[in-house]
């Protein structure tokens, strides 16, 4: 599962949501087939960093004593136990780490929702049956644990992590909150709040009367805004509307004229249409590669890490792309 602004960022797919994870709430010897999406979407507008040409900017690391950038193979992870020292970690090593993958969010007890320190909670998501055979049972569960005001605790692994959860049921709806481990929390004292003595009865009173002036029996959604984010995305669109200060990146100039005779509608034809089929030993021998090299050079360089990692190719967090091509092809990957 994707961490705050970083990978629990919201996964859309044609303007919904598209499922984060797959699998099973267990408890006992009852099992119930469920997805898992995202009940939170971001309302940060994403902006680009780019040159003064317009040109998409990617974040490369440089070295100060040397001044230059460095490639992916001379970069490792370090602790730092002092300044300027430092215990390597490498891939592998924190690939060793990781917890038993799984498919099953594994209930562990119940307790009273109110049991759950509002402190503890991280992001929500929305738990769905997987199946239509899964719909009863999930009913079933939503309602008992509704009826009881009673929380699931459980813990499940995505991604190579494993996160603590807290599952509830609002209006016939589970939903997943995951949740911070205890020593994540910091106490008043770590704050620097001080410990003084009770307050004066007539501060009291005082205080209670102004908090009453301003009570209300519930939260107005119209004042839950990002008025930021509303005047941000307001200023986007009258410069849209008004075509100022509205660029497109800087093109090499044959990479221009490749683009005016590009006829999209003919290369969309083209691959909508069934391809007349060679025999596979000629396509082998016109190209000189087989389908599984094409696939293979077709991947990014994250999924054939990911392939590589799988069939535990070592030395892979080290390798580029095409050494990456190399090593699965040798692993029959």
């Amino acid at each position: 599962m994707p961490e705050d602004g970083n990978e629990e960022q919201d996964v859309l797919d044609g303007g919904g949501a598209r499922s984060l994870w797959s699998g099973a709430i267990t408890f006992g010897l009852l099992s119930l087939a469920v997805d898992l999406f995202p009940a939170v979407r971001s309302e940060a507008v994403p902006l680009k960093i780019v040159d003064s040409k317009h040109r998409l900017l990617t974040r490369r690391y440089f070295c100060p004593q040397h001044e230059r950038m460095l490639s992916r193979d001379e970069i490792v992870r370090g602790y730092e136990i002092r300044e300027g020292e430092y215990v390597i970690v490498t891939d592998e090593e924190l690939e060793s780490l990781a917890p038993e993958k799984s498919r099953a969010i594994d209930l562990r007890k119940f307790v009273d929702v109110a049991e759950v320190d509002p402190k503890y909670f991280k992001r929500s998501y929305f738990l769905t049956p997987a199946e239509s055979e899964a719909n009863r049972a999930y009913r079933l569960l939503a309602e008992t644990m509704e009826r009881s005001g009673r929380a699931g605790i459980a813990t499940f692994v995505m991604r190579d992590k494993e996160y603590l959860v807290a599952l509830v049921s609002e209006n016939g709806v589970l939903r997943a909150d995951t949740l911070r481990f205890h020593d994540e929390l910091r106490g008043p004292a770590e704050a620097g709040l001080p410990l003084e003595d009770s307050p004066e009865p007539k501060a009291v009173e005082r205080y209670k009367r102004a908090i009453a002036e301003l009570a209300a029996e519930e939260i107005d959604r119209a004042e839950l805004v990002d008025t930021r984010t509303a005047k941000l995305r307001a200023l986007i669109e009258q410069k849209l509307e008004r075509g100022v200060d509205v660029e497109r990146a800087a093109v090499a100039e044959e990479e221009e004229e490749e683009a005016e005779v590009i006829d999209l509608m003919e290369v969309l034809k083209r691959r909508l249409q069934p391809e007349e089929r060679e025999p596979a030993p000629a396509r082998r021998e016109r190209t000189g590669k087989s389908r599984r090299d094409d696939e293979l050079e077709g991947r990014s360089k994250a999924e054939l890490y990911e392939r590589a990692k799988a069939l535990g190719v070592p030395g892979r967090s080290k390798m580029d792309k095409d050494e990456l091509v190399r090593a699965l092809r040798e692993a029959g990957g």
